[in-house]
Order: structure tokens, then C-alpha cells, then sequence
């Protein structure tokens, strides 16, 4: 019996009235070239499809958080086991700033993130509680990690979880749609960018 036979993915999470957006590790680190793990095709693709959806959020008045990961030494980092994040992250080093492009947009609270999760230990649940929000739309990578877990922690903590597919990225394909296809049968929903910009258009008016 596979999942969907056994009740998996029975239904949608829907949209609540008033969405926020959260962009995850959208930082030079992960998507500039000049870095080890920057450069991937799909990352710097989902950067650009992000721009686009915080840009129609700040416009309809949606808030947008977006964090970076980042240490204040070697020594307060966990155990990670990627040599790049252990080297990299220090704060001041230039991985840990905001992709420009996530930059130029100014969203209305950008965190450094020690943790996988945007609200693990941050102000990002608390900010997005304190604007209303319902509805949180995920961006960000990687898809098989920190995005991953931001989608499962901002399901436990009761928002609507929407995950715009063209908006998050992996060094891999494989694991970019395993983790797609698992976090919508269980915790969100899978869309696509065009469909969030459509909910966006909806409800700016209810919010106004």
C-alpha cells in the first residue's frame, strides 16, 4: 500500500487571509559562484523567480522575512559536516550577506540563522505572528535542507505552509523532488510561483 492509499496528501492546506514570505539562505554563500557550494543552476534560478514574489508581497503589503547562516565564531557553530559552512560562515565574511538581489528588495526583517530552520531561535515566528500572518509562503534553499526544515517548523507552528516549487533550489534534482513530493503529502502545499502571485492579487484587497 503506498502513501497516497494510505491517506497521504489528502487534500490542501489552503490559504488563510494574510501571507508572509520567508526566503531561506538566499545568501552569497549558496548562490554566488565564487563560493563552493554557490553557482547551482536551480538555486540562482530560484533566486530570481524569489525576487518576483517578495516584490509582489511588498506591494500588496505582505511582510517578508528573509535570513542568512552565519557564526559569530567557528567555535559557536554545531557539528556540522559540510567543510564549506565551517570554513565560510563567519559573520563578516562575505557568504554570509544577502544575495543582492534579495537585497535590493529590503525585506522587512532580515535574521542570521544558526540552525537549518529561518525560525529556530529567531524573531522571524514572533514578527510574522505580530503582522497578522496566517499564510507563510517558503523560498529559499537548499530544498533538502534548511528549506525543508523551515516548512516543518513553520507547520508546527500553525501557519499555512505554502511552497512555491520554482522558488527553492538544490545542488541536485533528485533530492530537490524527493523533498518536494514528501513536504506536500504531509505538511504544505507544492505550487508554483504564478499560482502564489494569483493569491497575492486576490487578497491584497482584503488586506488593504
Amino acid at each position: 500500500m503506498d502513501y497516497a492509499e494510505r491517506g497521504y496528501g489528502d487534500g490542501d492546506v489552503g490559504w488563510g487571509e494574510r501571507p508572509g514570505v520567508v526566503v531561506v539562505d538566499f545568501q552569497r554563500g549558496f548562490t554566488d559562484p565564487e563560493f563552493r557550494m554557490g553557482g547551482a543552476p536551480m538555486i540562482d534560478a530560484a533566486v530570481e523567480r524569489t525576487v518576483d514574489v517578495v516584490r509582489a508581497a511588498k506591494d500588496a503589503g505582505f511582510p517578508v522575512a528573509a535570513c542568512v547562516m552565519g557564526y559569530h565564531s567557528q567555535a559557536a557553530m554545531p557539528h556540522w559536516k559540510i567543510a564549506p559552512l565551517r570554513e565560510e560562515l563567519i559573520e563578516g565574511h562575505p557568504s554570509v550577506e544577502l544575495d543582492p538581489r534579495i537585497a535590493a528588495e529590503e525585506p522587512d526583517l532580515v535574521v542570521m540563522k544558526g540552525a537549518p530552520s529561518i525560525f529556530f531561535n529567531t524573531q522571524v515566528a514572533p514578527f510574522l505572528i505580530k503582522q497578522g500572518v496566517d499564510t507563510v509562503v517558503v523560498t529559499g534553499c537548499i530544498t533538502s535542507g534548511c528549506v525543508r526544515a523551515s516548512v516543518i517548523d513553520a507547520f508546527s507552528l500553525g501557519f499555512r505552509t505554502i511552497v512555491p516549487e520554482d522558488c527553492v533550489g538544490d545542488h541536485d534534482e533528485e533530492p530537490h523532488q524527493a523533498n518536494l513530493r514528501d513536504v506536500d503529502r504531509r505538511y504544505a502545499d507544492v505550487v508554483d510561483a504564478e499560482a502564489v502571485l494569483t493569491q497575492f492579487e486576490r487578497l491584497r484587497g482584503r488586506n488593504s
